[in-house]
């Protein structure tokens, strides 16, 4: 969303900041981007350097005797960074970690000095707030939750891409009269908000005005804006697991709780899936992630928990299937499949067996009805991406 912005209109953010800075006695501005986006990386540098030239930025703008300018920070697009005081030290050519708050960056931020840190999307809202008035913003939106709110919709949806909507709008409007439903008539099963340390919603919140104190509430956040859509075929453990997968791997280390909390919950979900969870362990799962919450140093931990917490809310019985039944609901998790050809569909045309790469697949073309060996299948799926009679199941 933000690159959108960047890429799209970069002056916005270059006279938000203006304006910001001399509402705040700030004569320094940092525009942090990470580095994979070039295209907005040269446009934001073009922006700034026209605003030099128009006077916009540099020394005594506009006869006032204010000074401020901008310079552009790369980073390496590491997700803690998303993270005020992590996002500090890395404009400071420092490793991207946070720092025991206080002291908050209002009072020693970047070099020490009173920084104020926001988001792009909210530096480019300045500029229209200025012209058209704080009451033209605040008439948008639901309570405290005024203006607007960019969202990048994906996942299994049939229109995917940014969409602003005015904040206060339910989830079923920008999922099926925005977005335009799950495709192919697929039933739709959760949408997870908020990004990676978000939680996924189910149907019965679907008429949940988007604000955020109600996503709170109902076990998920804000974020930056992101928004997936999941349906039938998605396993809300390996979801949970994938997800986690993501924060291990983004985690900076620095604290205990985070470093070696979400990698305990990652194994547990391993276990889970691969059919050697017990019921014992999701309590412990669940505690876990409330010891994680509450002890973490910066909100990277402190909502890494999010997808677990609340697909253990919504969709408990699958991880029940999950130990008690050793099977996968949606058939996503690889070690509880078990892939079977149906004798009554298959037409012994081998083409299965000639495309499966474990050779665990036998018969006779054209007499005799192929057989999957359990213990050689590797479980890969090409048997049932070659299959043209629909005989292979899985299970």
């Amino acid at each position: 969303m933000d690159r959108s912005i960047l890429e799209g209109d970069p002056h916005a953010i270059v006279e938000g900041m203006a304006i910001m800075a001399y509402a705040v006695g700030a004569h320094q501005g940092y525009v942090y981007i990470r580095a994979e986006y070039p295209i907005a990386v040269n446009r934001l540098r073009i922006a700034i350097k026209e605003a030099k030239e128009l006077g916009l930025l540099g020394e005594n703008i506009f006869g006032t005797g204010f000074n401020f300018d901008i310079e552009i920070r790369l980073g390496a697009g590491a997700f803690v960074c998303g993270e005020e005081t992590a996002l500090i030290a890395s404009i400071m050519g420092k490793r991207g970690m946070p720092s025991p708050k206080p002291p908050f960056p209002a009072v020693s931020g970047v070099w020490q000095k009173p920084t104020s840190i926001n988001n792009v999307e909210t530096i480019a809202n300045i500029t229209q707030i200025m012209l058209n008035g704080p009451e033209w913003y605040a008439a948008m939106g639901s309570g405290k939750s005024t203006g607007t709110k960019v969202f990048a919709l994906g996942g299994k949806i049939v229109n995917t891409g940014l969409v602003e909507i005015p904040m206060g709008t339910t989830l079923r409007e920008i999922i099926y009269d925005i977005g335009g439903g799950c495709p192919e008539g697929k039933k739709f099963k959760a949408v997870q908000t908020g990004g990676p340390s978000g939680g996924c919603l189910t149907e019965k919140e679907l008429d949940t005005p988007i604000t955020y104190e109600n996503l709170v509430a109902a076990g998920s956040m804000m974020g930056s804006g992101g928004m997936i859509v999941l349906d039938e075929d998605n396993c809300m453990v390996d979801v949970a697991k994938f997800y986690m997968e993501f924060i291990c791997d983004e985690s900076c280390g620095k604290c205990t709780p985070c470093r070696i909390g979400t990698k305990r919950l990652l194994e547990m979900l391993t276990k889970i899936t691969e059919g050697n969870g017990t019921m014992e362990m999701l309590d412990e799962m669940e505690q876990l992630c409330y010891e994680v919450r509450d002890g973490a140093l910066c909100g990277l931990g402190q909502t890494a928990p999010n997808p677990i917490l609340s697909t253990l809310r919504y969709f408990r019985d699958e991880y029940e299937a999950h130990i008690l039944e050793k099977k996968c609901p949606a058939h996503v998790c690889k070690k509880l499949l078990t892939y079977v050809i149906n004798p009554d569909k298959c037409r012994c045309c081998s083409l299965c067996a000639r495309n499966c790469p474990a050779e665990a697949i036998t018969g006779k073309p054209g007499k005799e009805v192929y057989k999957i060996d359990a213990e050689k299948c590797i479980k890969c799926g090409l048997c049932i991406t070659n299959c043209k009679f629909g005989a292979v199941e899985r299970h």
